[in-house]
């Protein structure tokens, strides 16, 4: 206190933009400290990406298995932390009423959401230079533009963070983290990560395509196994599920 009646610093609300750093620091710091979400965003990802590099169990057609395995292995430490991560986390933050009291602060309700999604893209651009540099040194040869394959990755993120954040926020907390891990692993099977999708029936291929876990992973894989121009089609899959996924989330999220 400077004088009688004036405070330094002057009372209020800090400005927008950093209340919105803040907080998104503190949510990739409790991603971070979280035993369970780092075993699903990096253990389980760099597990697979080693072993079926190294093991021949899955047949991944001509070449490397590294080189198919990869971008699919990216695609699921997309899925992993924009959706399942995010949806665990913020429906035990809504159980617990996290949400509900951080919806009284200063801070507004967008600008919680736009913190959880850079925490999201902080820890996304962690996983995805600890993947390359494992997946160089099992020899993976990436090739294509590096813009199609941000393009992508940015698509994928807003797809499932939209699906992860409207399962938060409809479901109960304990039905949200059963659901979450049930999608988590029939994609990780399903959507063309490790199991070629050529290795479904012909039907089952036309429906598992349309998946954004397939879009992602079959998108970054045209581009950096077989050095694709921009996949136009995966792109296109990607945001017509954010725009749904998001718009969705925004109508039916529920905040407590």
């Amino acid at each position: 206190m400077t004088s009688a009646g004036t405070y330094t610093p002057e009372p209020g609300a800090a400005p927008l933009p950093r209340m919105i750093a803040a907080q998104a620091a503190l949510e990739t710091r409790m991603l971070l400290r979280n035993g369970e979400q780092l075993l699903l965003t990096v253990v389980i990802p760099t597990l697979l990406l080693v072993l079926f590099s190294s093991v021949d169990v899955v047949d991944t057609g001509a070449g490397k298995a590294v080189d198919f395995l990869a971008p699919g292995i990216l695609a699921l430490a997309v899925m992993s932390t924009a959706f399942t991560g995010q949806a665990i986390a913020t429906g035990f933050e809504r159980r617990y009423g996290v949400l509900k009291r951080l919806a009284s602060s200063p801070l507004p309700r967008w600008g919680l959401m736009t913190a959880k999604t850079a925490s999201v893209l902080v820890t996304e651009v962690l996983q995805v230079v600890l993947l390359t540099v494992i997946a160089l040194a099992l020899g993976w040869s990436p090739h294509g533009n590096p813009l199609a394959v941000l393009l992508l990755l940015v698509l994928g993120t807003a797809a499932f963070s939209g699906l992860g954040l409207l399962m938060a926020g409809t479901l109960k907390a304990e039905a949200t983290l059963a659901a979450a891990n049930l999608v988590f692993l029939l994609l990780l099977v399903g959507g063309g990560v490790i199991v070629p999708l050529d290795k479904f029936p012909p039907g089952a291929q036309d429906v598992l395509g349309l998946l954004p876990i397939s879009a992602l992973s079959d998108g970054l894989r045209d581009v950096l196994q077989h050095g694709a121009g921009t996949p136009w089609g995966d792109l296109g899959i990607l945001a017509v599920w954010a725009v749904a996924g998001l718009a969705a989330a925004g109508r039916f999220f529920r905040w407590e």
